[in-house]
């Protein structure tokens, strides 16, 4: 019966590794398996746990970092994280506290909040790109040595 407990716990963790796909249930899984083998071999209920706990770690800490550069070395990155740091204008107000704001980065319009939710920043007024959450940009003021030297160079 134990034997087909592994199987049935493998399965689960294979639908778990193709519902998420995030390298990490599939290590168990391939515990689970061989768990199934030292069942079939006949050996205890302590040896297959302990044989699909050290199977489950050894493949986790030592193969999916390698996996992971693997796979991900074809995926390619969005233009979005090279927004980020950018200076910009504002277009509309941003306004945490009222819910408004936008900006213009290479021509596309962007909703934008503010780090700080005090912080309001007026039309056409300089700030800098500090991070992205969902589909928004959050903004902070930019330096006024950064406004001087861009003033500068008009």
């Amino acid at each position: 019966m134990n034997s087909f407990m592994w199987l049935g716990i493998m399965v689960v963790l294979i639908l778990i590794e193709i519902v998420t796909l995030g390298l990490t249930s599939i290590w168990f899984a391939a515990g689970a398996l061989c768990a199934f083998i030292t069942a079939m071999l006949g050996l205890n209920l302590t040896v297959q746990i302990i044989v699909f706990a050290v199977v489950s770690v050894i493949l986790l800490l030592f193969t999916r970092p390698l996996a992971t550069r693997y796979l991900n070395a074809s995926t390619t990155k969005t233009n979005a994280e090279a927004i980020v740091g950018k200076t910009v204008r504002v277009t509309g107000e941003i306004s945490n506290l009222k819910g408004t704001g936008q900006v213009v980065v290479n021509g596309i319009e962007w909703t934008a909040r503010s780090a700080d939710d005090t912080q309001v920043f007026k039309k056409d007024e300089l700030v800098r790109v500090a991070g992205i959450e969902g589909v928004k940009l959050i903004v902070v003021r930019k330096d006024e040595t950064e406004n001087e030297n861009e003033n500068g160079g008009e």
